[in-house]
């Protein structure tokens, strides 16, 4: 019994009562009471798990090594599929399970009214284990297999609420750009394969640097391409709006803040453990540039949506893009950083998401044109929405300011210490995108839960006890990290840090001590020192940063504002039922609705905003196009660089 307790087993354990737990679902799943406390026995199990191992690799800095059947490797060579659990796998099975958890007691109220409940918990139970796999997976090809199985798990899942409009469609579109995305992974590692003969990740990753031919560097395209479209960056953005808007909320939290998370794993163990390129200015350029990209498009794509779930979709990759960027850095803070950002990002967006659930489960839309003054009848969830808002939009004590802080931060020290004045503008576009987020949710609040409340929601009410719950794990959670980000920083994000630079110690662990060295020779990564100086995020320079933010987002405002009045259109006579409180202007420029309320930022930068509506045109040919043109393009920088 004590060995079956023994923490060693734990990640296995977290992996597998998923899938049992969906297995005896679909046995035993007619029973509504009986299916409810299977889902959540499974993944409070998983989360205990995960909780439980803290203190092993957290606090103590073990790497647990699990060998499937006990077969270890022999003569440093590996002949079994493994799982491993660091610092920075278990960072990312913490926030899996914990939004795995949250998702499933919400669940629980939010679908009772829903067809075919026990599928539902199957797929979601499914979904969870594969991308619980996927982090903990310490072999590639087993990697690939969990890949697929939340693929199908996340599509079936977007197409549930099948007669929602856009639902087939939009799980359709996942599945083909989603698959191409499988379909590189595998191919990349059919070619590691055939170099190294081996598919164990730690062996991999001591073999595959000293040996940089052709082959594997398409490997390393093909498999950067994979899980770019699991994290969404640019340009896959489009498929996590379609997949946010059909999917029911309790999966969009899943699909915002696990999916998404799986690819930046994936993209982490690539650059920093499998081909160890994060060390070259060029890759830390890729990394940065697409996390700015991804940034920047993605917060002005959201100011010009008008349905709630979509705009929540493309603000989920604009966040992402903070993450890459920091992670681009290369630094022990920017890495910090980086990863403290896609925490908070998951209890932060999971909140909003949630927050939109509750919206359109009491009154049947998430049109930000139809809905308004919801705070009267709905206060608890206006309360819990605010604060996930604040706490997306970088407003203290929540968790968004300090993470976006510490970015800032990371992104000034990698400016100073390259000498890489572009490092500079990187800050800019970081606090710019901030200001933009602000603005976003100022729109969203006065659409949806501020204003006048239409006749038609008079009989709304607040949703029930176990959905406010749900909300509330997460509040919380968005306060605690923003009030204690030096207690996140040392038992979380700091540990994952160190593991993420001492790639070397991973091998060891896993095939044994002094095999990285044996094995890379002079490709053997020098030892790390990794320091984390960080100015407090409670210091008098953080209020003074977030005043200037203020200001500046005041600032777009009013000069967006501003309009031509030779280029805009003429709508003849003076409106004079708003000429006293418009000054004179003509009804064009009083454009201040709900859902519009930044109609004047959007009427001066409509250019952009035209060529951006033309560009997603929403057909699948085209997005799939730009799949395979972003698979060139980095097949080439590949060819290029390394």
């Amino acid at each position: 019994m004590s060995n079956f307790m023994n923490y060693i087993h734990f990640p296995i354990y977290s992996v597998m009562v998923l899938f049992l737990g969906a297995f005896l679902i679909v046995v035993l799943g007619k029973n509504k009471t009986l299916r409810s406390i299977i889902a959540v026995l499974s993944v409070s199990i998983s989360l205990a798990c995960m909780i439980a191992l803290i203190k092993p690799v957290m606090v103590n800095g073990e790497v647990i090594a699990y060998w499937m059947g006990n077969r270890v490797p022999a003569g440093g060579y590996a002949i079994g599929i493994a799982m491993e659990v660091d610092a920075l796998s278990l960072f990312f099975g913490l926030l899996i399970s914990t939004a795995v958890f949250v998702s499933t007691i919400y669940s629980i109220q939010y679908m009772a009214h829903d067809e075919n409940i026990p599928q539902y918990y199957t797929l979601l139970l499914m979904l969870a284990g594969g991308v619980m796999g996927l982090v903990l997976s310490g072999d590639i090809f087993n990697m690939f297999i969990m890949v697929e199985i939340l693929t199908f798990a996340a599509v079936a899942l977007t197409a549930f609420r099948n007669r929602v409009f856009g639902a087939l469609e939009a799980a359709f579109k996942y599945l083909v750009v989603g698959c191409m995305g499988s379909t590189c992974i595998l191919a990349g590692t059919i070619m590691l394969y055939a170099n190294a003969h081996t598919l164990n990740f730690a062996q991999l990753s001591a073999i595959i640097p000293g040996n940089m031919n052709t082959s594997t560097k398409i490997a390393f395209a093909l498999l950067f391409v994979g899980f770019s479209t699991k994290a969404f960056i640019v340009p896959f953005h489009p498929l996590a709006a379609d997949a946010h808007g059909a999917a029911p909320a309790s999966i969009s939290v899943l699909i915002s803040g696990v999916l998404t998370k799986s690819g930046i794993y994936g993209i982490i163990r690539l650059t920093y453990f499998l081909f160890q390129t994060m060390g070259l200015s060029t890759f830390q350029f890729l990394l940065v540039f697409i996390g700015c990209v991804s940034m920047f498009l993605c917060v002005t794509m959201a100011l010009a949506q008008h349905d709630f779930k979509r705009l929540l979709a493309f603000h989920s990759i604009s966040q992402i893009g903070y993450v890459l960027t920091a992670v681009g850095l290369f630094t022990a803070v920017g890495f910090s950083s980086g990863i403290y950002h896609a925490l908070n990002h998951t209890l932060f967006k999971g909140l909003l998401f949630l927050a939109a659930g509750a919206v359109l489960h009491e009154t049947g839309t998430t049109n930000l044109d139809e809905l308004g003054g919801l705070s009267k009848k709905m206060p608890h969830t206006t309360v819990l929405f605010l604060i996930g808002a604040f706490s997306i939009s970088g407003i203290p004590p929540f968790n968004g300011f300090a993470s976006k802080w510490m970015i800032y931060q990371a992104c000034y020290q990698k400016a100073v210490e390259s000498g890489n004045i572009g490092y500079v503008l990187v800050t800019v576009i970081c606090l710019v995108t901030s200001v933009l987020t602000l603005a976003s949710f100022v729109k969203v609040s006065q659409s949806v839960f501020f204003g006048r409340l239409p006749e038609k929601y008079e009989n709304v009410k607040e949703v029930s006890f176990g959905m406010r719950l749900a909300m509330g794990i997460f509040a919380l959670l968005c306060v605690l990290t923003g009030l204690f980000p030096d207690l996140v920083g040392k038992y979380l994000t700091q540990p994952a840090a160190t593991a993420a630079f001492n790639a070397s110690s991973y091998i060891d662990a896993m095939l044994g001590e002094g095999y990285a060295a044996s094995a890379m020779g002079p490709f053997l990564p020098a030892a790390q020192n990794v320091v984390f100086y960080e100015a407090g995020v409670w210091s008098p320079m953080s209020w003074l940063l977030i005043m200037c933010i203020v200001l500046l987002a005041i600032t777009i405002v009013a000069v967006t504002s501003k309009y031509d009045r030779v280029s805009a259109v003429s709508s003849g006579e003076a409106d004079a039922k708003h000429a006293l409180f418009f000054s004179g202007e003509e009804a064009v420029y009083s454009q201040v609705g709900g859902s519009d309320l930044f109609w004047g930022f959007k009427h001066n930068w409509r250019h952009y905003f035209s060529f951006m509506h033309d560009l997603h045109s929403g057909i699948l040919n085209d997005y799939a196009l730009w799949a395979v043109v972003d698979l060139a393009l980095v097949m080439l920088f590949m060819l290029i660089v390394l």
